[in-house]
């Protein structure tokens, strides 16, 4: 069982692990073990275990990691063997649900103030004002 918030959960039942020959660090090692993991979850067909607006967050935000028919793809070769690599996937799935958990803050229409109104507009004028004094006959000469 994957826990990632008290409330969302998803079972080990839908995770599907295979696992291949990595290219990653080990020197001889990788060409005789296959300590590289990839991960497939089927985001689209548990819509049990999160919500479905998380999960249309999770698409915009990462969109390579989704197949086509909705299935999210991690993969690991960092490490040298395969449990360190499974815990890898397991821990960039957590981070991609609890990406998708939070909901965006809805961004609220101000008004400038008077106040910013009247400075914005003495600055002006104070600046007209410096490049009137600037021009020829402007000044004491």
């Amino acid at each position: 069982m994957l826990e990632v918030t008290e409330l969302v959960r998803i079972p080990d039942e839908e995770l599907e692990w295979s696992y291949a020959r990595s290219g990653g660090p080990g020197g001889q090692n990788v060409n005789k073990v296959a300590s590289k993991a990839v991960l497939r979850w089927r985001a689209a067909a548990t819509a049990a275990a999160i919500p479905a607006p998380a999960v249309l967050r999770m698409r915009a935000r990462f969109p390579s990691r989704f197949t086509v028919e909705g299935d999210v793809v991690l993969q690991s070769q960092k490490y040298r063997d395969q449990e360190r690599n499974r815990l890898d996937c397991l821990e960039k799935l957590t981070e991609m649900i609890r990406a998708g958990l939070v909901e965006p803050t809805v961004r609220k229409a101000t008004k400038v103030t008077k106040g910013a109104k009247r400075r914005r507009v003495a600055d002006k004028r104070r600046q007209s004002a410096k490049k009137q004094n600037r021009r020829a006959g402007g000044g004491d000469e």
